[in-house]
C-alpha cells in the first residue's frame, strides 16, 4: 500500500519581535524538505504533499516552486485562510502556480466557523467540519475558480463534507436567487460535480453509493483521516464489503488518486 503524507501546521501566535514572514517561509520549507527526504527514501511506499504559508500568497507561490523541486506532488491547505474564502483574488496567483506546476491541491476543513458557540458535543468536528468543506467548495465554484483555472486539480476531504448531500439546496438557491448567488459565475453548481475529486470517508455505505453516483468512481479517492478517531481506521475495509464492481473499487483504491496527482501506476509496481 502506498500512503500519502501531508504536513500539518497549526496556527502560530506571534510574540513580540518574531518575524512572521520568516516563520511563514521557514516552517513549511523545513517540514516539506523533511517529508521529501522520507518520500525519496521509500518512493514506492509514500507520496508527499507540502504545506503553504497561504496567509502570504507571494511567499506561498515561492514555496510552490520549491515543493516542485523537492519532488512533492501537491499541497494541503485549509478550507479558509484566516477566515478568507478560497475564491478571494489574493489567492489567484497560488491557483495559477499550482496549475502551471502541475501540483495537486487537497482541501481539509479547519478553523471552523462558529466554533466558539458550539464547543459541546464535539460539534465543531461533527457539524463545523462538514460545513467548512462545503464553504470551501461553494466559494470556489461561485467564485469561478475552476473556470479561471480549468486544469487545477482539487480534492476535498470527508467526501465533500455537506456539499454533495445539500447540492439540491445549493442549486435551488442558485436558481431562485441568482442576484445573490450567481453574481460571479453564471454556471449551475451541479455542473461541477465530477470536475473535482472527493475522498471516500462517509462512514456510511448508502452515502458512499450516493457520492459515487454524483461524482463517478474516477473522482472518488481513498481516504483514511488516520490516525484520528473520526477517521476510517480500518482503511477501506467497508468498501471491500459493499459488493461494488471490481473496477469501481480499483478506481477508489488506486486510479482516482493517481489521476488527481498526475502519476502513473507503473512507478509503484
Amino acid at each position: 500500500r502506498t500512503e500519502i503524507l501531508q504536513v500539518y501546521l497549526k496556527k502560530i501566535t506571534l510574540g513580540k519581535g518574531i518575524d512572521s514572514d520568516r516563520i511563514a517561509q521557514g516552517t513549511p520549507g523545513f517540514s516539506g524538505a523533511d517529508l521529501a527526504n522520507l518520500v525519496n527514501k521509500y518512493p514506492k511506499k509514500y507520496i508527499g504533499l507540502g504545506s503553504l504559508p497561504m496567509q502570504d500568497p507571494e511567499l506561498a507561490v515561492q514555496e510552490l516552486f520549491r515543493i516542485k523541486e523537492l519532488g512533492l506532488k501537491g499541497v494541503q491547505i485549509g478550507s479558509n485562510i484566516e477566515d478568507k474564502n478560497l475564491n478571494e483574488p489574493d489567492f489567484f496567483p497560488v491557483w495559477e502556480a499550482c496549475e502551471k506546476l502541475g501540483l495537486a491541491v487537497l482541501v481539509h476543513p479547519w478553523n471552523m466557523m462558529g466554533k466558539k458557540n458550539m464547543n459541546k458535543y464535539w460539534l465543531p468536528w461533527l457539524v463545523g467540519m462538514p460545513a467548512e468543506t462545503s464553504r470551501a467548495m461553494c466559494s470556489m465554484i461561485f467564485g469561478g475558480v475552476f473556470d479561471k483555472f480549468p486544469n487545477l486539480r482539487v480534492n476535498f476531504c470527508h467526501a465533500s463534507g455537506s456539499f454533495l448531500s445539500t447540492i439540491g439546496r445549493i442549486e435551488h438557491g442558485f436558481n431562485c436567487r441568482p442576484d445573490l448567488v450567481a453574481v460571479d459565475n453564471p454556471k449551475n453548481p451541479r455542473e461541477y460535480c465530477g470536475h473535482f475529486w472527493v475522498d471516500c470517508i462517509t462512514h456510511d455505505e448508502d452515502m458512499l453509493h450516493y457520492v459515487l453516483k454524483m461524482q463517478g468512481s474516477k473522482r472518488v479517492t481513498l481516504g483514511s483521516d488516520y490516525p484520528f478517531p473520526l477517521g476510517d481506521l480500518e482503511i477501506g475495509e467497508f468498501i471491500n464489503q459493499m459488493n461494488l464492481e471490481k473496477s469501481v473499487v480499483e478506481d477508489i483504491f488506486c486510479n482516482s488518486t493517481l489521476e488527481w496527482l498526475n502519476l502513473k501506476k507503473e512507478i509503484f509496481i
